[in-house]
């Protein structure tokens, strides 16, 4: 397994934990997706991946990559996880690039300072990468500056400085939704093309349901920091199990579907809302007694778990 999450539970000050017995998992050559309304922790969970916590936060859990536990690793360890064996891609390319240097100093100075290649191999590998990830003319890009690509290309550059150690896993968080529709579909073909030649595990965090519906193998839904359902993607859109996952989608536009759009009601919870059952309870329109005052545990349904009391006593929901 590639990466293994396990009871991953992270407070910081708050009335509840920013994270909360969080337990996910992606094998090698697998897309894994992570869905839920902002603030429900899926930054954090990647963040927590490479050990870039909050100041003061209380962490309890595993998180493994490649069995080895990230939570416990020295300096030196940890060094060497973010700079071979996990490489991170953002929303906005542009906030990762620094615009005073120029692309080829962007793309070989990690290589040469964190990776120990000499220039002339980093210049090389750099312009491999370049060509690799599509871009036309890579000696060209590599003399130019930030403010002279468009935000496609800059993405490109940065998924390129994300294969440069040959990572074993890639988080993107939520990389292509600053994007064009043609060119966020561009790259997402590139990812899954990458992704597939060398066999990594993707953790892709997204707010784009129909996306990940699409693009994932398997998709966990996060609500309040809290896992409530987790299984193969086409199955968990298909027939959702918990009612946040059916209200997502009530919510989502679909250009084959005219029916008319269901918000879910209310507002997410935040860090300074004590919550002593289901999180979803105060908003959820199908709550009974026990969602108050009990947390419901994951129970297994078709190709994996939902958290919720209703799913002991119906099939769907």
């Amino acid at each position: 397994m590639v990466l293994s999450v396990e009871g991953l539970t992270i407070e910081a000050g708050g009335r509840r934990p920013i994270l909360r017995d969080v337990a996910l998992h992606v094998a090698r050559g697998e897309v894994v997706g992570l869905v839920g309304e902002s603030g429900s922790g899926k930054s954090t969970i990647a963040r927590a991946v490479l050990r870039l916590l909050p100041d003061g936060a209380r962490v309890s859990g595993r998180v493994r990559v490649e069995g080895a536990d990230v939570l416990g690793m020295s300096g030196t360890a940890l060094r060497e996880l973010r700079a071979a064996q996990v490489a991170m891609i953002y929303q906005d390319p542009r906030s990762s690039l620094n615009p005073v240097r120029r692309v080829g100093d962007f793309l070989t100075e990690r290589m040469v300072l964190t990776l120990g290649r000499t220039k002339r191999a980093a210049r090389e590998r750099a312009l491999e990468l370049l060509a690799a990830v599509g871009m036309r003319e890579p000696e060209l890009r590599m003399r130019q500056y930030p403010h002279e690509l468009s935000g496609g290309m800059l993405q490109r550059v940065v998924i390129a400085a994300a294969l440069a150690a040959d990572p074993v896993l890639l988080l993107a968080d939520e990389a292509t939704s600053a994007l064009d529709v043609t060119t966020q579909a561009e790259t997402l073909k590139l990812l899954r093309r990458v992704q597939e030649e060398r066999s990594l595990g993707m953790l892709f965090i997204t707010h784009d349901l129909q996306l990940a519906a699409a693009y994932c193998d398997r998709v966990y839904v996060l609500y309040a920091g809290t896992v409530v359902e987790s299984r193969p993607a086409k199955e968990l859109f298909a027939d959702p199990r918990h009612p946040y996952t059916a209200g997502l989608l009530a919510c989502t536009p679909d250009l084959g579907d005219p029916r008319p759009l269901r918000p879910i009601p209310g507002r997410p919870p935040s860090l300074d809302d004590a919550l002593d059952g289901c999180p979803f309870a105060p908003r959820c329109p199908q709550v009974v007694d026990a969602c108050a005052s009990v947390a419901p545990e994951p129970v297994a349904v078709s190709g994996g778990v939902a958290a919720c009391h209703l799913v002991t006593e119906r099939s769907a929901v």
